[in-house]
Formats: structure tokens, sequence, C-alpha cells
């Protein structure tokens, strides 16, 4: 999407109140509620001695446990073998020319290739790839842990491009610039130094910059305040400002808003004064600023045939008086619109309410948009008719599965659309918009043993009533005793939705091993539009944990599984959705993957990008949030003489998104209070806790050892 909200994190602005202070705290205090009431903030030093020889001491434990265990080289080797796999679907990118990118990364290639193709090789069994850069080669040469972030290549020629390297897997990234024809960097060309932010092309010879400039420069959340153009030649004390926000906005950041040929139609500043709020500028050739008439709550989608496309996340009344729904796809002529912002927008879509858009993309003349119902997808192709109203075709996809867009043409009408399931594996499909012609390009081999097993959809009723979708995998006529052991996903927030998906580690290491695999459609998500994750938002937070616990009471009911064999997953704030679950229904569980989670809910905001997520979740610094934030806030409601499981926390020295502080804690305070707690911390890998394939392979393993550990045994 061209205008979104969706964040990156930064570095770590808290303070770090002394241990010696805080194990001073008076006894009656409620536990960790206070800076001064937490003992374990020295934890919260990402690379502090003290905290690493605990991380050390740690993870030779854990290790020691997991890796001890006769069954994690199998799983191991099993889960390398997947993620080394070279019959994979190369995930393909239209370049402006027409031609296909990819980044590719297998046993050989541990950091990955960029490399490029024709349509038509491509379409091979085995095409003949041109390498642009080779990352792990680029890493040995430089001594470097260099992961690859991505390239930003300008348009229409993409020769001149912009490469993202995180050092570790971190968020952060140094940006270079890369010649794609001589596959050189750039001697003297564009180079910024690491930080979170952004990039934009205006020309060969500008850029506008989001980025770090020092002190007053970043948000209380750690993102970018301020763009800067930068020309070429010019260093960054050089730069001209051309846009500030507030310190206590989330970010700001610019892009380019280009037509099919990639001329540039519009230069567009984002402010984001929350994080699913924001105000978009254009920027004027005389350097001023003009506020778009959009409603905070909005995306800009695409430029297609001329026509602006934005999605809705609010209602709202336009300028023109038209009221529009949450949810809705409306779309303007842009250059009517920009001249007078009462023009008339026409509705392109009105999802219903049992539906969700789960993507759109644009080929040069089509908007394609992946519309799901009841978790169950289509692609169905809009194309503005000369009255500015728009028509609708669906393509001939597999049903009841999930459906993706992916690349699309801007030399025409081509585009990739996907299908795929949870023992389905993923098929690569070319579509013409124009004429809604299908052919299949690739289609992934099965990676596990789905013989005999199925997929159910069912329903649990929540606490206030509300009936939420969850899937099951497992086989076929599988005993209703409460003996399968059973894995319970879950995310619940920041309106990502969790559709059905082909996972073979998962299929590989827990289906064919006669495990049952659950994914929980928890409100917060957006499984069913904006308003299933609005239904979650801050003060509503806990909805999403009774989701969660309504489903794993279903599934004890039903006779699915039962408290012996039920265990749960899930990362980042699904981690929170794991502590929320742990520390209100311990009852239901005997085993909890704790991946990199946000745990101490009321230090949140004041850990890397936590301040970014106060819109999600609310600001403990003002009392009536903090209130209904503690009530469900894991680290402060662990507590002695509770049915708690073994549990497997893990998190990464390098994220600085999350910060590994919430992990740590959590271990820590468990093991104060009696409790067996396993726990690693990878010194690489960001977000993602794993850098490489190899790192992803050891943490899948240490996973599933785990899980069969608790629930198979």
């Amino acid at each position: 999407m061209i205008r979104s909200v969706a964040l990156a994190a930064l570095l770590a602005t808290s303070s770090l109140t002394s241990a010696a202070l805080a194990q001073t705290a008076p006894a009656d205090v409620a536990f960790a509620t206070t800076d001064a009431s937490d003992p374990y903030l020295w934890l919260e030093e990402v690379e502090g001695d003290r905290a690493m020889a605990w991380v050390a001491d740690q993870n030779a434990r854990s290790l020691g446990v997991l890796q001890g265990d006769p069954r994690y080289a199998g799983l191991h080797d099993a889960a390398l073998a997947v993620l080394e796999a070279r019959d994979r679907i190369p995930a393909p990118a239209f370049t402006h020319a027409g031609l296909v990118d990819n980044f590719w990364q297998d046993g050989t290639n541990v950091r990955g290739l960029w490399r490029r193709t024709t349509l038509d090789s491509y379409r091979t069994d085995a095409p003949d790839w041109q390498t642009i850069l080779d990352v792990d080669a680029l890493a040995a040469a430089e001594g470097k842990n260099w992961v690859y972030r991505g390239s930003n290549c300008l348009p229409p020629e993409e020769r001149l491009c912009l490469i993202s390297l995180s050092d570790g897997g971190k968020d952060a990234v140094t940006v270079r610039e890369f010649d794609s024809v001589t596959r050189t960097f750039v001697e003297g060309g564009f180079e910024l130094p690491e930080s979170k932010g952004g990039a934009a092309w205006v020309d060969q010879d500008t850029l506008l910059i989001a980025r770090d400039f020092g002190e007053g420069s970043m948000t209380t959340s750690g993102y970018p305040m301020i763009v800067k153009r930068l020309r070429r030649g010019q260093t960054l004390d050089q730069a001209e400002t051309v846009f500030s926000g507030q310190p206590t906005d989330v970010l700001v950041g610019a892009t380019t808003l280009r037509d099919a040929d990639g001329a540039v139609r519009a230069v567009l500043v984002t402010r984001a004064f929350s994080l699913f709020e924001a105000e978009t500028y254009r920027l004027n050739a005389d350097g001023t600023t003009t506020q778009l008439q959009l409603p905070a709550k909005s995306d800009i989608n695409a430029l297609v045939q001329g026509q602006l496309v934005v999605s809705l996340k609010q209602d709202w009344t336009a300028p023109s008086g038209q009221a529009f729904r949450t949810g809705d796809v409306i779309a303007w002529t842009l250059d009517d619109w920009l001249a007078d912002p009462a023009t008339r927008a026409q509705l392109v879509i009105r999802p219903g309410e049992r539906e969700a858009i789960e993507g759109i993309t644009a080929t040069r003349n089509s908007l394609v948009v992946a519309l799901f119902e009841n978790v169950r997808g289509n692609v169905y192709v809009y194309r503005p008719n000369p009255s500015g109203e728009w028509a609708r075709t669906r393509l001939d996809l597999p049903e009841n599965v999930t459906v993706g867009v992916g690349s699309a043409s801007e030399r025409n009408d081509q585009v990739f659309v996907s299908a795929t399931g949870y023992l389905t594996p993923s098929t690569l499909y070319l579509a013409d918009a124009a004429t809604g012609a299908l052919a299949e390009v690739k289609a992934l081999p099965p990676k596990f043993d789905a013989e005999g097993l199925e997929v159910q959809q069912f329903e649990a009723r929540s606490a206030d009533g509300t009936l939420i979708p969850y899937f099951v995998v497992h086989r076929a006529g599988a005993p209703t005793d409460g003996s399968n052991p059973t894995l319970l996903y879950g995310y619940g927030g920041f309106e990502v939705s969790q559709l059905p998906g082909y996972s073979a580690p998962m299929g590989r290491l827990w289906l064919e091993r006669g495990g049952t695999y659950v994914v929980a459609n928890t409100r917060g998500g957006g499984e069913f539009g904006p308003r299933w994750h609005e239904a979650a938002l801050q003060e509503n937070r806990q909805r999403a944990h009774e989701d969660f616990q309504a489903v794993a009471l279903d599934l004890i009911a039903r006779g699915i599984t039962s408290q012996r064999r039920l265990g749960i997953m899930g990362g980042s704030q699904g981690g929170l959705f794991m502590g929320a679950m742990l520390t209100q229904r311990p009852d239901l569980i005997n085993a909890a993957v704790i991946q990199v989670p946000l745990f101490d809910m009321l230090r949140y905001h004041r850990l890397l990008a936590g301040a970014s997520w106060i819109s999600e979740y609310g600001n403990p610094d003002i009392p009536e949030e903090r209130a209904w934030i503690q009530a469900y806030s894991p680290y402060q409601n662990l507590r002695a003489g509770q049915p708690y499981p073994e549990v497997f926390i893990h998190t990464s020295t390098k994220d600085d998104r999350v910060h590994p502080g919430h992990a740590r804690k959590a271990a820590a305070r468990m093991q104060e209070l009696g409790y067996p707690v396993l726990f690693y911390e990878n010194t690489d890998g960001g977000h993602g806790a794993a850098a490489n394939l190899r790192e992803t392979a050891r943490r899948l393993a240490l996973e599933y050892t785990y899980l069969t550990r608790r629930l198979m045994d």
C-alpha cells in the first residue's frame, strides 16, 4: 500500500532504574507496578554484562535439555531439509521492464541471492537466473552479518536501486545505492547510515529520506520525525528539511505516487500521529505542503487509469457529502480530486458483514483484490468504466482456499496470484486481469505426508456471546476422547488475519507425527475487516483473550483434545496472547511456546517501538488506561501456587522491535516463583528470531522438541 501505518520499530529510549533501588522497594507494593518494585529492570540492558551473563546461563541450561533430547537431531534435520529445499516456488516480482526478480535462500546461499530472469524463462522448470547481488559473498567480503531487507529501484529503468542491509536481522538498516546493470555499488553514490526509516526516489539525483538525523529528529516511538530532500553529492547535514512532525507522532515518511509509466503524479508525505491514524500531505513544487482531504484511518492503495483508490478504516463523510462505511474502497479521478477535494467518489467495494479485503494490487489497467468470506478467499478484478463506475469479474481459482494477490505488471494486465491451504501446497498462477485467463505457472510439491488428514472449521462462543471461527487440521476420524496432542496458535492484534496456509515445517514436524494443529481467528485480527480489529482495541483487549480461551474450551468440550494434551503458541503480540492465557487460564493448557513476546505491558511503551502501539493497547501513563492494561499484563499477573506448565520462551538480542527484556523478565519472574522455564535467546536474528535458514531450523527444532516432550510423551 502507498500510504500505510504498518510499522517497524526502533532502538530503546527508556531509562533504567538501578537494580539496587528496585531491590529496596517496599514489600507491600504490587509486583512491578512501579520501576521501584521491579527487581528485573537490569534485564532490559540489552547488551549489559550482567544481563548477557544471565542469558548465557539460561541458554546453556535450556539447550542442554532440548538439544539433549534424542529427538532433537531428527527434528532439526527435517526442518533444515524443508527450509533448504530447492523445489520451492521462487517468489516472483515483476520489474517495470517486465522481467522477474526473486530473492532466494537455500543451503548454499544461506543469506540469499537477489536474482533476475525473463517471464518466459521463469515459467519453465529450470529458469535461467542471473545473479544481481550475492549477499553471502558481500557479507564475507565485508566481514558483516548482513541480512537483505530489499531493494527500491527507480522507475521506469530500474537500473539505480537502494539496497537495504540489516546487521544481524535488526529492523534498522544501512541503505546503499546499487547499479543493477553493472551489479556493483555506485562509487560515491547515495549511502545512508544505519537507522530505521525510509527513502524514496524522486528522480535519479534526488531522494526524500526519513532517518535518524541526530538529537531531536526522532519521535518518542523511536521513528523518524523529519523528512529531508537529499540531492546527489550532498552530505546528510546538507539535506534540506521539507517536513517535520511532532515528537508525540509515531512516524513521518515520504513516497512518490507514480503512474504505470513510472511518471511521478504526486510526492506525498505521511504523518502518522498514531498507529492507525495519519495525515497525508502533497509536497508542492515550491516546497510548501497541502494536506489531502482523507480520513485519518485510510490507506492509499493504487493509481489505476488515473483513478486514485483508497480503502477506509472508519465511517466517513467525504467533502462531497457522500457517506461511506468502514471497510469501503472508493476512488476518485486523481487530477479532478486534487483540484477539488469535493469531487464525488465512486464506491468500488463494500464488503459484507463476514467479508474482509486481504490484499489489493494494481496492474496497468485493473485493480485486483483478494476478498475473503468467512476466512475463505476469492480474487476479483475491478475495472473503471468510462462513466467512472467499476465493473467486477471473478478469477476462476479453486474455492475454499486462501488466495493471494502478488506482483502485478505495470506494462500490461498480468498479475501473479496464488492459492493454498493447510493441506494444499501453494500453486502459483499467472492471470490476465483484462481477459480473466488463468495459467498455472508453478506448484509446490507436497512437503509432508497429508494422507488421511482433514481440515475442519468450527466456531466457539466467546464470553460475550460472539462466535469465533477456528480451523482444526487433524487425522480424519481422530478420536474424540481428548487424547490428541494439539497445538493452538493465535495472534489477535493489529488487524493481522490468520488465514489458512501451507506450512511445510509444521506439517513435517507436527502433523506428520500425529499432532493436531488449530488456528484461532479471534477479534483483534482482520478476518472480518476493520471492525473485527476494533472490537478488541484498548479497553476491549480482554475480549481477544477471552476469544482465545473460548477456542481452547471448545476444543476440550468437543473432545478434540484435553488439558493434558493442549499446547499454545504465538509470537510478538501473539506472545502477549500466550502470556494472558498462561496467567488467566493455566488450567486449560500443558505447554506454551512464547515467541519474542510482549509481556510487561506497564512498561511496553518505554521500550523500543512500544510507544507506537499505544493506539492498540492504551497508555499506561494514564491512570484509567493503566488500570485495564494492568488487569491483563502477564508480567504483573504471574502468581505463586498456580498450575502453570513448564513454558518455552525465546527471543533475540538483536530484536529492535519488541524488546528482549519482555521475555527475559518473564522467565526470571517465573523462576523466582518456583516454576520450571526453558528460555533461549538467539544473539542474532531480529524480530524474526533468526537471521538465516540454519538459525530458523534450530528454532523450529527447539520448539517442536519442547512440544513433543510436553504433549506427546
